[in-house]
């Protein structure tokens, strides 16, 4: 019996494949179906992608967030504004400063205009109030727009990330699923369901699902820390709005 056993075994597996399918990573991307090929190269085109835009943002809000921070301890430790603006200047990555000089900017036009001697009237104090209140709500505009403005480059290309994190498992999938049929339609056409039949197939399908959770998952690990750091950027950003508009109504609104 025992000498039937092993015959019968050497005829299930060939030469060379009684220790199992010993097809490397490379060799499996190179002989799998055209189909399968299409897939991968999909999956790498959004891979590449991906980790571009990963490490640029990496980059940019790094640099956001850390001069957000020096221009904050310049805002409190100034005493100027106009020191503080031109000081800002410096810090081009930073989304408050841009909206610091976004508001002073528009509050330097209204303080031209109400030093304009034209404009200097006989108004009521009810009158010369409203044109202050209509000023400090161009100041609280130009500030939400500058806001809005950095937000919106703070999260370009992050939909790229999210439309990676959702779509790319389906693709490997869509890889899993031909590559299976590769197979079954291998062992009807040669009659038999060896494992070296199966194994070829079976393994360019779990190819194509490993290389769509490896473009996946770094993409939505990334886009969730991005988003969670773009909040606090803007939190921070809406806070200093409303701190400055503070100040100059506390300076600038005076009966």
């Amino acid at each position: 019996m025992g000498t039937i056993t092993l015959l019968g075994w050497g005829q299930l597996f060939p030469a060379g494949m009684e220790s199992g399918f010993r097809g490397s990573v490379v060799d499996l991307v190179l002989y799998s179906g055209p189909v399968v090929k299409v897939v991968l190269l999909i999956l790498l085109f959004f891979s590449i992608v991906s980790w571009a835009i990963i490490f640029s943002k990496l980059r940019l809000i790094r640099r956001a967030d850390k001069e957000s921070r020096q221009f904050l301890r310049i805002f409190w430790e100034g005493k100027q504004l106009s020191t503080i603006f031109a000081d800002s200047k410096k810090l081009r990555y930073s989304p408050t400063a841009e909206v610091f000089r976004a508001g002073y900017v528009e509050l330097s036009k209204l303080s031209q205009a109400s030093s304009n001697p034209e404009s200097h009237r006989k108004d009521s104090d009810v009158t010369a109030l409203n044109i202050e209140l209509s000023g400090v709500d161009n100041i609280s505009r130009a500030m939400r727009q500058a806001s809005t403005t950095e937000l919106t480059k703070l999260e370009r290309a992050l939909g790229f990330l999210a439309t990676t994190g959702s779509t790319t498992p389906f693709i490997g999938l869509f890889g899993t699923v031909w590559g299976i049929m590769d197979a079954f339609r291998g062992i009807g056409m040669r009659g038999s369901a060896t494992l070296a039949v199966v194994a070829p197939g079976i393994s360019e399908a779990l190819i194509a699902t490993a290389a769509g959770l490896a473009a996946a998952i770094p993409a939505v690990v990334a886009y969730n820390y991005y988003i969670n750091r773009i909040k606090i950027l803007s939190d921070e950003m809406e806070n200093f709005s409303a701190e400055l508009l503070n100040i100059v109504k506390r300076h600038f609104l005076k009966s």
